[in-house]
């Protein structure tokens, strides 16, 4: 039986895993801990996705890229994660044009022991779905989104959630940040 998916309200499973944080050699590799942004203080946001050297999968990440700034700006430090090796995700980035240059780490779970405590393995191939988990500074679940392998996710709602999570209060359908809450 496949376990259920972590939802809002849970406590994110505690984990250290090796990720992939550079090209340059000697210091490609970092280990990252479920403690690293609860002891900055930050906000935590972990991406999935199913495997690399694929099409949709590098479109995300690019996008997520782009947005490093905004999430940093956020106090929200932005981990990429899959349930490949940290060898293949080097392998990719160093074919890739567009994530060659990433500004955050890109986890490697080869157990598949994290994506199997989020309850977010597909059951025939045991590859994660594309899983987004915005996670507060204490280490809870605030929001997830789950896309089907095939259709991509759209960073610009992932950080609206986050602004609207972090103002603390009621916010409408659509509320952008700047606007007016609910009182």
């Amino acid at each position: 039986m496949a376990n259920r998916l972590l939802s809002v309200g849970s406590t994110f499973p505690e984990f250290k895993k090796t990720s992939v944080v550079s090209l340059e050699k000697g210091n490609e590799f970092y280990d990252i801990t479920s403690e690293d942004h609860k002891n900055a203080g930050k906000w935590m946001v972990m991406f999935w996705w199913p495997k690399d050297f694929t099409f949709v999968c590098p479109t995300e990440i690019a996008e997520f890229n782009k947005h490093n700034e905004d999430f940093a700006d956020r106090d929200a430090i932005l981990i990429g994660a899959s349930t490949d090796s940290e060898f293949v995700h080097l392998a990719w980035r160093k074919n890739h044009d567009d994530l060659r240059n990433l500004h955050f780490p890109m986890l490697a779970d080869t157990s598949k022991s994290l994506a199997e405590e989020l309850g977010i393995l597909e059951a025939n191939e045991k590859v994660a779905y594309r899983v987004t988990y915005i996670v507060d500074p204490q280490g809870i679940v605030r929001w997830v989104s789950v896309n089907d392998l095939s259709v991509g996710r759209n960073v610009s709602e992932v950080i609206r959630v986050l602004d609207a999570l972090q103002t603390d209060e009621l916010c409408p359908c659509n509320w952008q940040k700047g606007e007016a809450t609910i009182a």
